[in-house]
């Protein structure tokens, strides 16, 4: 609902542009790279936030993962131990 408010905006100040004669601010190309350039900087502070989490969280399921492989060796080695 939200783009078809945005579009319907964007139509009504493009008509307002042509009936008072006035030239838009900026071409439309230099205007969509503007708007690129303020979603990518929006995305970007939580991008890198992220990904310097992510080297944290890969470690500290590096140091667990020995601990539960030798835990399941034990465990595994009881019953053949008990056999009749």
């Amino acid at each position: 609902m939200s783009y078809l408010i945005s579009l319907g905006a964007g139509l009504v100040v493009g008509l307002l542009y042509y009936f008072s004669r006035v030239q838009s601010p900026a071409p439309p190309l230099v205007a969509l790279a503007g708007l690129l350039g303020i979603v990518i900087g929006e995305h970007a502070i939580p991008f890198v936030q992220a990904q310097l989490r992510a080297p944290h969280a890969q470690t500290s399921n590096v140091q667990h993962a020995p601990a539960a492989t030798q835990t399941a060796s034990v465990t595994s080695d009881a019953p053949c131990n008990n056999q009749h």
